[in-house]
């Protein structure tokens, strides 16, 4: 789960007459409000981020309050994923990333292209807004000059996995994804946590609130085992050489 979904998933959403009380200090207030758009859309997800930088959480290991639940690293395996594509595409000097306008900030994409930068490479982030923005981001992708395509942590490109995986490769683009089970749905590579290990992480939470436990000495789960799954077959179909120090270095090879 990215970290908006996780916040407002585990977050306690109730109206409370914040003015009247404004000065009580230490105490704890939960905000509620009426709004037309919905949680995904830009302005939510800018308030969103801004709760974030207020530090929710303590700390993962004791979150305090009454929040807890997984954190996916996904911003650090973004970057983590941009320098295994660069290994796999060295010639590239030009790349594109796959961006969820709903999820990804911008602050994110411009970490990401400094990044990029040093290795003398140029970023190109592509955001999409919806599933019907997709090819039409993919296209954008291989007219601007983009040799290879970073597709960054967003539920939106699992669950459309298949329009991005098959996009890309009737584009002969090598694309890199968040979760093992892309590369294995026909994903070029991918590398992260695995989809059902989160799931686990998620369920072994939830049982312990239901026994009693408080959220707030709940530590914040981190994903422990990541996987780089390399699959043969669509490098064959795209026409890409994989370099074979990246292949002995992957955790499952699809041949």
């Amino acid at each position: 789960m990215n970290r908006r979904g996780f916040l407002a998933s585990a977050a306690v959403v109730t109206a409370w007459p914040m003015a009247a009380r404004a000065q009580e200090v230490g105490r704890t207030y939960r905000l509620g409000f009426l709004t037309p758009v919905t949680r995904k859309a830009p302005a939510m997800s800018a308030f969103l981020d801004e709760l974030v930088a207020e530090k929710l959480v303590a700390s993962l290991a004791r979150p305090g309050g009454n929040i807890t639940g997984i954190s996916l690293l996904s911003p650090e395996l973004d970057g983590k994923r941009q320098d295994i594509l660069i290994e796999a595409v060295p010639q590239a000097r030009r790349l594109a990333a796959l961006a969820d306008a709903n999820v990804t900030p911008i602050r994110h994409l411009q970490a990401l292209q400094d990044a990029a930068r040093t290795r003398g490479v140029t970023l190109l982030p592509l955001r999409v807004a919806g599933r019907d923005e997709i090819p039409a981001a993919l296209h954008s992708a291989k007219t601007s000059g983009a040799e290879a395509l970073n597709v960054l942590a967003s539920p939106l490109f699992f669950v459309n996995r298949h329009t991005v995986i098959d996009g890309a490769a009737a584009l002969r683009l090598p694309a890199i994804y968040q979760w093992p089970n892309m590369a294995e749905d026909g994903g070029f590579l991918a590398y992260g946590p695995r989809f059902e290990q989160v799931y686990r992480q998620r369920e072994r939470i939830v049982v312990k609130l239901l026994r009693g436990a408080k959220a707030a000495e709940i530590p914040v789960e981190q994903p422990s085992v990541f996987e780089l799954v390399v699959n043969l077959q669509t490098a064959k179909t795209i026409g890409h050489h994989v370099p074979e120090a990246l292949i002995h270095r992957a955790d499952k090879v699809i041949e």
